[in-house]
């Protein structure tokens, strides 16, 4: 299992997981063989609820078996007895890394961690703190939270610690804060990761590769930034420096 000291040496795509924001397995297909094809290359991908919902675990297989490690990004989030059925599930497809959410409790998150290592022992769970597309306002007017949205970050990062999670996904502007007060070993996933001539889409909490990497996160999720580069080669090279 990786832990915060096995990454701190990698350079940032060695970090990067691959966000497969795509809605079939064609597609995936044809993406990761130019994908495989490229000498400099991530070796983890991302799917999503659109991709699993449309293609279900077949999915998993087809990408296991082109050689890459899988986040399986369905933010479990529900009582704790229906949450350990759908890790349960999940683990047997053999995934590397899949997420609950925060919000479902320490009881949800615990119980979870334990269903996933007893089925997939290597298995990483980490838990979604507050989504990248939240900002101070949506945080307080629509959700509903009225603390800072740092502390909101923290409190739940703390709450996945205490679970014994392996990490927590979280903004990259808030991973070292995180370090800080919840500890370096608690991985932090971020989101949100953009080179500076990027859009931001629709994140709000963004931050480039090299300053993730300053700022001590573990794994940098990035999307459209890779899928839709026409020249991965280039792209890989410029985060393997």
């Amino acid at each position: 299992m990786n832990t915060s000291l096995d990454i701190k040496s990698l350079n940032a795509l060695e970090r990067t997981i691959i966000a497969l924001d795509f809605q079939d397995s064609e597609t995936v297909r044809t993406f990761l063989e130019k994908v495989a094809d490229c000498e400099l290359k991530p070796n983890y991908v991302k799917v999503g609820m659109e991709l699993f919902y449309s293609e279900g675990p077949n999915i998993v297989r087809l990408i296991k078996d082109l050689g890459f490690k899988i986040f399986l990004d369905l933010k479990v989030f529900d009582i704790p007895n229906t949450a350990v059925g759908a890790i349960k599930s999940i683990a047997k497809l053999g995934v590397d890394m899949t997420n609950v959410h925060a919000l479902g409790s320490v009881e949800m998150m615990k119980r979870a961690n334990e269903t996933l290592k007893e089925y997939s022992p290597e298995s990483l769970l980490i838990a979604v703190t507050i989504l990248t597309s939240v900002d101070q306002a949506t945080l307080n007017q629509d959700l509903l939270i009225s603390k800072n949205l740092d502390e909101t970050v923290v409190a739940l990062a703390d709450k996945a610690k205490e679970a014994k999670l392996d990490g927590v996904v979280c903004s990259a502007l808030e991973a070292e804060l995180i370090k800080n007060k919840c500890g370096k070993q608690l991985l932090t996933v971020c989101p949100g990761i953009r080179f500076a001539d990027n859009s931001n889409d629709d994140q709000k909490r963004v931050m480039t590769p090299e300053k993730a990497v300053a700022s001590g996160v573990d794994y940098l999720v990035m999307g459209r930034a890779i899928t839709k580069a026409s020249d991965l080669g280039s792209v890989f090279t410029r985060l393997a420096v």
